[in-house]
């Protein structure tokens, strides 16, 4: 069934972008779950086993669905992966595939020098709630504010800080970027905001018709929230705070938008780019001369 689907898949020229890297892995991730087995590796135990009548049918109906409406497997298994987590996804909120991932994994250093001294966190525009709860799991001693302004966000937010069980330190906020955290200080801002443009948004492929468009499409050429987010983040940071935000392909737009402001572009070892990098000092700045 494994070979069946890879064959079908690359005969299909489907697209790979929301967290497998080729048709392979794309069946392999869709097959596992679908019988319950570990997603994370290919089970050899379980290699020569035979499938039952039914499961074969589930499966080759999900194979159907990925190819002919194009729908990604996250969107099928309900379920992805980010920072070595497992997260419920649905057709609310996009799939996690950011390399904040990363950037978390290692802490956010070597720009945040003193990890131990996080007391707070912000994801701004958190969709599923994967970065924030995933920054609850890199800084333990941390409480994370988990913003968006979609309600469908906020609930499928709620569903995962319920399945990582970090009721405690996750809360998930409705607000309008900033609008609901009057008085409210972090020592790290991270966002990944809306950004794609209405250019690039007529050529995405069609596995991304299946996300919410509101949660990839901005205006001004995809720059209208990464410019309010800039603009007030030295209301919600700490003098020492650091502020990340991912625009994705738009990081040309911004440099053109904004000569004058020195971003800090971060490379990833593991693949992604568009995340820069601003200091509080850089962020009044930015507020001051825009």
């Amino acid at each position: 069934m494994l070979r069946w689907a890879t064959s079908q898949f690359n005969a299909a020229d489907l697209f790979y972008g929301h967290g497998n890297a080729d048709a392979f892995n794309d069946a392999l991730q869709l097959i596992l779950h679908s019988l319950n087995l570990p997603a994370t590796e290919f089970p050899e135990l379980f290699a020569d086993a035979r499938l039952t009548s039914t499961e074969k049918k589930t499966i080759v109906s999900l194979i159907d669905q990925r190819i002919n409406k194009r729908i990604p497997v996250p969107y099928l298994t309900n379920e992805a992966w980010f920072a070595g987590l497992p997260f419920f996804v649905d057709e609310r909120v996009l799939i996690p595939r950011s390399p904040f991932a990363e950037l978390i994994d290692d802490l956010f250093m070597p720009w945040l020098t003193d990890p131990d001294s996080v007391s707070s966190i912000l994801d701004l525009c958190t969709g599923s709630g994967c970065i924030a709860i995933a920054c609850a799991e890199a800084f333990p001693d941390a409480q994370v504010d988990a913003v968006d302004i979609s309600q469908d966000a906020i609930d499928v937010a709620n569903i995962n800080i319920a399945k990582h069980q970090v009721e405690n330190r996750v809360h998930a906020i409705q607000s309008d970027l900033w609008s609901e955290l009057k008085g409210k200080k972090y020592d790290i801002i991270v966002s990944n905001p809306p950004y794609v443009g209405a250019d690039e948004m007529a050529t995405l492929p069609q596995e991304y018709v299946h996300e919410p468009t509101s949660a990839l499409k901005a205006d001004d050429n995809g720059l209208a929230l990464v410019e309010q987010i800039i603009l007030r983040a030295t209301e919600f940071l700490t003098p020492q705070g650091l502020l990340f935000v991912e625009v994705g392909n738009s990081d040309l737009a911004v440099m053109e938008k904004w000569p004058t402001t020195a971003f800090m572009w971060l490379e990833f070892e593991h693949g992604g780019h568009g995340v820069f990098l601003l200091s509080y000092d850089q962020c009044l700045e930015f507020s001051t001369r825009n």
